[in-house]
């Protein structure tokens, strides 16, 4: 039990760094210091500061995910239901980028790239075997069909981060997103073939 009240303080220690100066600028150093523990504490936890990162964010997202997936009743219009459910995820993808990483450290690092394309991987398997658990979405749509709604988003979502020269950018190729795209593809997922 001690193990987990030590790892906890870790990722709420890093959590609240990672926000308030970024990922880059945040040292193992610190978080040891903000958690009240050693620096070899940490690496005994975590092998890396990029795995604390990963800690953190996938319980960030998990936590969201079975919110949002929690909201469905099969009284609602399937279609709406997904669209807003996938843009939730969106912006998500967006708070992660925005509030952990940073814009400048994700285009100018291989690293940071990397580490989100992983990121991305494992947030679509999330998604994907949340929605295909969920009984009532996994009646209604085709796994297959799921998978492509979530795999496309993602891709185009997680581009925003590579592609775009501003914050700003982000904002527009996002409500572009939403309003060009999406529709597009959760039509293509609820109606068939």
């Amino acid at each position: 039990m001690e193990a987990d009240k030590v790892k906890e303080s870790i990722k709420r220690s890093a959590r609240e760094l990672f926000r308030r100066y970024g990922y880059k600028k945040t040292s193992v150093n610190e978080i040891a210091r903000k958690a009240k523990i050693a620096k070899a504490t940490i690496y005994k936890y975590f092998d890396s500061k990029e795995l604390v990162l990963h800690a953190i964010l996938m319980d960030y997202i998990r936590e969201s995910v079975d919110d949002l997936l929690g909201k469905y009743n099969n009284q609602s219009d399937l279609e709406t239901y997904l669209g807003n459910t996938i843009l939730r995820v969106s912006r998500l993808t967006y708070t992660i980028c925005n509030e952990f990483l940073g814009w400048d450290f994700i285009r100018e690092s291989a690293n940071t790239q990397e580490y989100l394309k992983t990121l991305s991987d494992d947030l679509e398997f999330l998604l994907v075997s949340s929605f295909i658990n969920s009984t009532e979405i996994g009646r209604a749509v085709a796994p297959e069909k799921l998978t492509f709604l979530i795999k496309a988003s993602k891709n185009i979502v997680f581009s925003f981060a590579f592609t775009s020269v501003s914050e700003a950018d982000v904002r527009k190729n996002f409500v572009s997103f939403q309003k060009e795209i999406l529709p597009y593809l959760v039509k293509a997922t609820v109606d068939g073939d």
